[in-house]
């Protein structure tokens, strides 16, 4: 056992980074544990002209491919998405687009404009200053005015469109429908030490330029510095509580492999919507025999996942999607309900420049339009760099039957269950997907494009995990209240996307950090009385 700290973090991503630097201010002993480690961008992909390669390898955004000793499994068998994610310093933010989206103010009261699910405890104005305050911490570029949403200002001017980008941007102006410029956390500048973009590729598998903004060189320098500990490979297991029934710390097996106990005031939770219910739910006593936190019955429920419909095609003239960030327009014209399409809610269509080109001809053989033998180079090179595409983030509506469980068989390397993931598409999300797929073939048309194609939901498109621990004043529908805090255990906090009553049609992250800001300021704001 070793000395008890004030706040113990478990996990170190997106919202893990954001919780510590935030409360590091009151000059408590934090300490955050990560099951991951430090990731050397030396070691990334886009250091190597094998970048796309080792996309099914050791740089795969699936944990059940990689199988790195940090990974834990996931039974995905009984899902139609399978899941992504990354354990490391920084989490997940080292392998995403850098995509930075924020919700609605109509995503908060779902329940209120359309009569499905459930609105939030709180609104888009009570995160609107930690949005802001993240977009500073992680360095937004991006184009103020965009109507989608109220006003906001990025920190540095949007990413270039491309060719491919600006052909699409004219095919939506002839359809009359609406376009930006993407937000993302790509550096177009020099900023707070970071260096620009020089699209060096892609961005999913690691920015060694360091232009992309992970939490591991954006709040954690500044964390440290800051007094917050930071300890990698270092595996939680289990919350244990006390007889009162309040978190004592819990247990971990740490870089030596070693099992070792950490005492602890307050346990605050950021292991992402599949990794927290697995910890809460392995947390079981006699007390709390149902999984830690889980009066409610509702802990890995409600699972939604963003399914994606895809529609590519091929322009006539060659595009330089193969260089550099795949993402940089969007469009919302779609976003907000309109019951005469026959569904509720919407989707953010996500422009894609192209692909790498060995991925493009991979995706060519697989829908025959390169085949092999006669034929090959001449297809081939006729195709060549004339790749574009989108992907429509539909919105998933919670259901109790998605769910995050844990496995009755499979475990990790240090015999903890693995997650099991029970999902399914519901019949609003289904008939989204189609809408989306029509519409976008629409716009391809417009630019020109052949040789359409789709994929709805893109298989191995589970990148986004939220709703299974979801907040909320009624202790009886929710797991934490309006600030975080769990109903049942007064000094246990939850701060990642397992938090979302609603999913929204857009990438989650941006919102999963200004959420742990939040919590993290009303900690602040109740230390004298914080378990009252």
């Amino acid at each position: 056992m070793t000395d008890t700290v004030d706040v113990l973090i478990i996990g170190s991503g997106a919202s893990g980074a954001a919780v510590a630097w935030s409360l590091a201010e009151t000059k408590m002993r934090i300490v955050c544990l990560e099951q991951g480690d430090w990731v050397n961008p030396a070691s990334f992909p886009s250091n190597g002209r094998d970048w796309e390669a080792r996309q099914w390898g050791d740089s795969s955004q699936s944990p059940n491919r990689r199988q790195m000793p940090s990974d834990y499994p996931i039974n995905d068998d009984n899902s139609p998405i399978k899941i992504m994610n990354f354990n490391a310093v920084g989490g997940s933010t080292i392998l995403y687009h850098g995509h930075y989206p924020r919700f609605h103010p109509s995503d908060f009261r779902v329940r209120s404009l359309d009569g499905v699910a459930s609105d939030w405890p709180i609104d888009y104005w009570a995160l609107e200053p930690f949005y802001n305050e993240n977009d500073r911490m992680m360095g937004v570029s991006g184009l103020a005015g965009d109507p989608a949403y109220p006003p906001k200002q990025p920190q540095m001017p949007p990413l270039p469109l491309g060719r491919g980008a600006a052909a699409l941007g004219r095919a939506m102006n002839k359809l009359g429908w609406h376009w930006w410029p993407s937000d993302t956390t790509l550096a177009t500048e020099d900023y707070d030490g970071r260096a620009r973009c020089i699209n060096l590729q892609h961005c999913p598998f690691g920015c060694a330029q360091g232009a992309k903004a992970s939490t591991d060189i954006t709040y954690w320098p500044k964390a440290i510095r800051a007094g917050v500990e930071l300890r990698p490979r270092c595996r939680v297991q289990e919350i244990v509580t006390r007889e009162d029934g309040m978190a004592s710390g819990v247990v971990y097996i740490d870089a030596e492999g070693v099992r070792r106990f950490q005492a602890a005031e307050v346990v605050v939770v950021a292991c992402n919507g599949i990794g927290t219910p697995r910890l809460l739910l392995n947390s079981k006593s006699g007390r709390f025999p149902n999984g830690l936190a889980n009066s409610s019955g509702l802990v890995g429920k409600n699972l939604m996942l963003h399914p994606y419909a895809s529609v590519h095609g091929y322009l006539p003239e060659p595009s330089d999607g193969h260089r550099g960030p795949a993402m940089c327009i969007w469009s919302q014209e779609f976003y907000e309900t309109d019951a005469a399409r026959g569904f509720l809610r919407g989707w953010t269509w996500q422009f894609g420049r192209g692909m790498g080109l060995i991925s493009e001809l991979l995706a060519a053989m697989d829908n025959g339009q390169v085949p092999w033998g006669a034929g090959h180079h001449v297809a081939h090179r006729g195709i060549m760099g004339h790749r574009v595409g989108m992907g429509a983030i539909c919105e998933d509506l919670p259901e109790e039957h998605n769910r995050v469980t844990l496995d009755d068989t499979l475990t990790d390397s240090s015999g903890m269950p693995a997650s099991k993931v029970d999902y399914t598409l519901g019949e609003n999300t289904k008939a989204m997907m189609a809408f989306s797929m029509d519409r976008a073939k629409e716009i391809l048309a417009a630019a020109g494009a052949t040789g359409i194609g789709t994929q709805a939901p893109i298989r191995a498109g589970g990148w986004h995990w939220m709703g299974t621990a979801r907040m909320g004043r009624d202790p009886e529908r929710s797991v934490v209240n309006e600030w975080g805090r769990s109903h049942d255990v007064k000094n246990l906090f939850i701060v990642d996307g397992s938090l979302f009553v609603t999913g929204a049609g857009v990438n989650p992250t941006s919102t999963i950090q200004a959420l742990a800001l939040y919590v993290a300021d009303q900690m602040k704001q109740r230390l004298g009385t914080l378990f009252e």
